[in-house]
């Protein structure tokens, strides 16, 4: 299979691999993405599942809660230039306050669903919306939580709705700003499914700086870096952003339980617009 230098680039993004690590991936594995990443993986050339990760669109990350009910939401447009815009912000925020108001089950009941301070159809909203910023604007995503939400957007580009089992303002707003920062993907070991820990137990078994131990030898490093990166997974188990003398789960010790957590990061996962400024340009005098 011929390999292109967009699926090396692609390849790079996910991975942090170099050209010519990425390019070899792929050869040896017939093109297959998924099974380049888990040989860079093996090799020790790519980090982990961090850095496959894409920030790759526009549009922004928002947040809204009213009483015990929170709601984190993504909107996506085609440029950062409309992400800035106030009343795209507007906009994102009042499709916020929406969910929150009508809980709906996915994001065709939200688009169905009637503003009630204006009498539309949220659909109808959007596309009034699409004609005068002039871009394609789709909601892609939102959560809800009920309980005692909080919640952190960073420069919305980053969203955590937190729900925990008591009201504390200033605890919760510092675990907030470390599940954005940390990007933890669990509470707590128990969450974890077994699939994922045998998973990560494969790939580390598969690791070349292991080949020639013994089998026995070889097991027990496996279970030390498993329990390792299972750790480093776990908001509870987290050195605290603040203070990395202590874990998350000193921290909050007898204060509140975190019950839940949801985080965004705009765009993770879409393919970027790549737009050539240099041909458009071409484009445009020659008439096109």
């Amino acid at each position: 299979m011929e390999i292109s230098a967009s699926m090396v680039k692609e390849l790079r993004e996910k991975t942090g691999a170099g050209i010519l690590d990425a390019k070899k991936a792929l050869v040896e594995n017939n093109g297959d993405m998924e099974k380049a990443m888990e040989f860079l993986r093996q090799k020790g050339i790519a980090s982990a599942e961090k850095k496959m990760g894409r920030i790759a669109a526009e549009g922004l990350v928002d947040s809204y809660i009213e009483g015990n009910i929170g709601a984190l939401i993504e909107v996506n447009c085609e440029t950062d230039f409309v992400a800035k815009n106030e009343e795209f912000k507007t906009l994102v925020k009042n499709l916020a306050k929406q969910v929150v108001a009508t809980k709906p089950a996915n994001v065709d009941e939200l688009l169905a669903s009637t503003c009630k301070e204006c009498g539309q159809k949220i659909e109808d909203i959007i596309k009034e919306k699409v004609a005068t910023i002039g871009e394609k604007i789709t909601v892609r995503r939102f959560d809800i939580v009920e309980g005692n939400p909080a919640t952190y957007i960073h420069n919305g580009k980053i969203g955590v709705l937190l729900n925990t089992d008591k009201a504390d303002e200033a605890m919760e707003k510092d675990i907030c700003l470390h599940i954005a920062s940390n990007a933890p993907d669990f509470v707590s070991r128990e969450e974890i499914p077994q699939s994922v820990i045998d998973e990560e137990t494969r790939i580390e078994m598969g690791k070349e700086d292991l080949a020639k131990k013994p089998e026995n030898i070889r097991a027990k490093i496996v279970e030390g870096r498993i329990n390792k990166l299972m750790a480093s997974r776990c908001l509870l188990e987290q050195p605290f952003v603040k203070n990395p003398d202590q874990t998350v789960a000193q921290l909050i010790e007898g204060k509140l339980n975190i019950k839940s957590f949801i985080r965004y990061v705009l765009g993770e996962g879409l393919e970027k617009r790549q737009d050539n400024f240099a041909e458009e340009v071409a484009s445009q005098m020659a008439g096109k």
